[in-house]
């Protein structure tokens, strides 16, 4: 019996022609690969977080933190009694296990994860040594879960980052390949881990830039690490938003951007504190003379010792504690049961609380994020703005609920400089679309003030600044030096009289490595050139009676460059005309100014030294 023939060889070759289907098959199969093991490995993490944390402050701390609605845990220890002083010791105990853990194994595991996957893909061709993933997950699973303040987001985003590394030096694929891979295993683990998918696979190509600048060719092979990741851990802890009860109020009245610009710029400058805070807590125990695994024991007991003063201050250990762990119990209330219930003192604590005990927890070295403890600042002082607004504002109906929700947005695209991915990430988060305006109105404004700093201090500036790219902007950095900086101010030339008699010429050019040599007249202007290959040719002619000074000897084409042309000019003149000097001449003065003489040498000097500047961390 034969079978139909429904398309013919022929047919096949002109489809395989027509679509490729071969590079689409490739980063399905890849990213699929690299979503399946960040899926898993988010589910690994938050299994063993949750062990960590039930054991430590559950049972043996006796408090119970908040969780958010959609990320119900049913406790593996009972709630035991409430002990003060293991506020101090459990995370001191929990910094010096993960610091010994990190700094035996892993150093590269210290901090906050992502800002070491950023600087693998631009400085260490998308390099992570494999036992960097697993040490991360347990030192950050230990830091978290005995009260240290972090967020999931770094450990998920270097284990992903990691395992894409592992997969594609494996695999022994190119170095743009393992790049692609590194970025699109952090989107995945963090795409995962939130279950915001969209925002996970823009994350991964936003955050590497610390301008609105994308790394576009990530975008799609991060889209499905993304996706599969989100699948296979929603599959174990559902599909809900992680926030619920986040969605009563959206945007009905334009007067409310005044209130939002507001809250923009608060939370502008409370960015900046956090970032000068936490990178100079970092610079302060960088400076301690002890032994590196010390040092986040000593961020462990500050982080404790801060969250007791606080409880003892206030008298509030629900809230309070919140400064600790990631402390989403008390974003879960301000969406369900409003701002009124916690108090503009609590708002401002938790928020104040949280930039200190973060800022000891990682900048002492713990391991942990800082996209969790930037939603916890965000939401509870743009609650508290929210609150103040509304006495300042009573004739524009605002809900504290809805800033709180634009705060996480907007806290950590000033922070962070990635505003489009954390517009939809606190979408996804909270299920709350209706708030995109708004969100999208005060990331811009927070963003743009607070644009010449980032927590993630390996972020460059643009595509042009990272070696990932270095050599595809040679052309670029040509067009942006001009001949004013890379011509010789210090060097001497020789300038040229036209009555000069060709026999002083001979002697000047002996000692003379010069090769272009103005000419001017006795009113010093300029009246041509000639070169070095001129005197040979008048040598090898058998000294020509006819050439008796400068004037008979140069050419009246005088080939030069103005000081503020770039360079890029400078080497198409040198190549169309063969020649490696030009003069720099200044034409807006009369008589024309010689300034000096740029060289071939020149351009590739200074093309070199902006080369290395864009190498130097900005940040």
């Amino acid at each position: 019996m034969k079978f139909p023939r429904f398309i013919s060889l022929e047919k096949f070759t002109v489809l395989r022609r027509e679509f490729d289907f071969r590079l689409a098959a490739r980063w399905l199969v890849l990213g699929s690969i690299v979503g399946i093991v960040s899926g898993l490995g988010a589910i690994l993490f938050q299994m063993l977080l949750g062990f960590v944390k039930d054991f430590a402050l559950l049972h043996l701390m006796g408090i119970k933190p908040g969780e958010p609605g959609g990320e119900y845990h049913n406790p593996i220890f009972s709630l035991g009694n409430f002990k003060p002083y293991l506020i101090i010791l459990l995370p001191a105990l929990g910094g010096l296990v993960a610091g010994f853990i990190v700094y035996k194994f892993a150093p590269e595991a210290e901090g906050h994860g992502t800002d070491e996957a950023i600087k693998s893909y631009h400085r260490k061709q998308g390099i992570i040594h494999p036992k960097v993933p697993v040490v991360k997950l347990l030192a950050s699973a230990i830091t978290i879960g005995t009260g240290g303040s972090g967020g999931r987001e770094g450990p998920i985003a270097q284990i992903g980052a990691g395992f894409g590394s592992f997969l594609a030096t494996t695999l022994k694929l190119d170095v743009k390949t393992r790049r692609w891979l590194l970025a699109a295993g952090m989107g995945a683990g963090i795409g995962s881990i939130f279950r915001a998918p969209l925002a996970g696979a823009i994350f991964a190509a936003e955050v590497l830039y610390s301008s609105v600048e994308f790394e576009t060719e990530v975008l799609l092979p991060a889209t499905v690490s993304s996706i599969i990741a989100y699948s296979i851990y929603s599959f174990k802890y559902g599909w809900a938003h992680i926030f619920t009860n986040a969605g009563q109020f959206g945007f009905s009245n334009p007067l409310e951007l005044i209130p939002y610009t507001l809250e923009a710029l608060i939370l502008a400058i409370a960015a900046f504190a956090f970032i000068k805070s936490f990178y100079g807590a970092r610079k302060l125990f960088d400076n301690l003379r002890i032994p590196k695994y010390f040092k986040p024991c000593i961020g462990g007991m500050i982080t404790g010792g801060f969250a007791l003063l606080l409880i003892e201050a206030t008298s509030d250990k629900k809230y309070i504690i919140d400064i600790m762990d990631g402390g989403y119990g008390i974003l879960q209330d301000i969406f369900h049961h409003g701002v009124n219930q916690i108090g503009l003192i609590i708002l401002l604590s938790v928020a104040i609380g949280k930039i200190i005990t973060t800022s000891s927890t990682i900048g002492s070295g713990g391991s942990a994020g800082v996209f969790g403890p930037s939603m916890v600042i965000g939401g509870t002082l743009g609650a508290a703005s929210g609150v103040v607004l509304q006495i300042l504002f009573p004739g524009i109906p605002l809900h504290p609920s809805t800033f709180a929700i634009v705060g996480m947005a907007g806290f950590f695209a000033a922070a962070a400089k990635t505003p489009l991915s954390t517009i939809i990430m606190v979408s996804e988060l909270t299920g709350n679309y209706e708030l995109l305006m708004p969100s999208m109105w005060v990331c811009a404004i927070s963003y743009l003030v607070a644009r010449r700093w980032s927590i993630y201090k390996s972020q460059v500036p643009s595509k042009s600044h990272s070696h990932a790219h270095i050599g595809e902007y040679a052309h670029d950095i040509f067009e942006t030096i001009s001949a004013q900086e890379a011509y010789d101010k210090k060097r001497h030339f020789i300038i040229v009289k036209t009555d000069t008699a060709i026999s002083e010429i001979l002697k000047m050019s002996l000692n003379s490595r010069q090769r272009v040599f103005p000419v001017v007249n006795s009113e010093n202007q300029l009246t041509g050139t000639f070169r070095s290959y001129d005197i040979t040719r008048f040598l090898q002619n058998g000294n020509n009676k006819d050439i008796k000074t400068a004037a008979d000897l140069m050419t009246t084409l005088v080939l030069s460059v103005h000081p503020f042309e770039t360079i890029d000019f400078a080497q198409k003149l040198m190549l169309a005309n063969q020649v490696d000097e030009l003069l720099v001449v200044d034409e807006t003065v009369m008589p024309f100014k010689i300034m000096g003489i740029i060289t071939t040498a020149d351009i590739m000097m200074a093309y070199n030294r902006r080369l290395s500047e864009m190498k130097i961390n900005k940040f």
